[in-house]
């Protein structure tokens, strides 16, 4: 049977996912307009969901927290104007990495203590760093549809509860 912990990161992919398909079916500008907002564009909440995705894989990975923030930092620059398509493909190629650790990883309970320069050690687990990404993806997935409706536009469905029911076969559009 499957962990839990591996449906909701599934989830997390299939959520941006269909956020990321809908914006391909608005204007472009929608992507890269500047609103006052959590972010100053969709685009950049967008940048930071994969950035921080790409730190917590760092973590899970047992990197040092100096080398995944000039990681971050370096990868910041290089994407700062990708596209909804380069975006999409980052974040399929990340889906890939973070399967492969899930598959290298024997035990999604393994403790963890990430080291934090400000913040400190924190002591927790694997299982709870998986759903940290994925509760954080939801988060700011809630943010692009507050900005979407802002600029005029309606959001698409990616509640839990859709992505089961799209995973159980169910014909309805959402």
């Amino acid at each position: 049977m499957k962990h839990p912990v591996l449906q909701v990161y599934d989830y997390h992919v299939w959520a941006n996912k269909r956020l990321l398909e809908h914006l391909t079916t608005l204007p472009a500008d929608v992507w890269s307009t500047e609103i006052q907002s959590v972010f100053p564009s969709i685009s950049q909440t967008f940048i930071h969901i994969y950035i921080a995705d790409t730190i917590w894989l760092g973590t899970l990975l047992g990197k040092p927290f100096t080398e995944v923030k000039t990681s971050a930092i370096h990868l910041s620059e290089k994407i700062k104007d990708t596209t909804i398509q380069e975006m999409e493909q980052l974040f399929l190629t990340l889906s890939e990495e973070y399967q492969t650790f899930f598959i290298r990883e024997e035990n999604l309970e393994r403790a963890i203590s990430p080291e934090h320069p400000h913040f400190g050690r924190l002591d927790t687990n694997v299982f709870e760093l998986i759903q940290h990404v994925v509760n954080h993806g939801t988060y700011h997935r809630g943010n692009i549809t507050a900005m979407l409706r802002q600029l005029g536009y309606t959001g698409t469905s990616t509640d839990y509860i859709f992505y089961l029911y799209a995973m159980s076969g169910a014909n309805k559009k959402f």
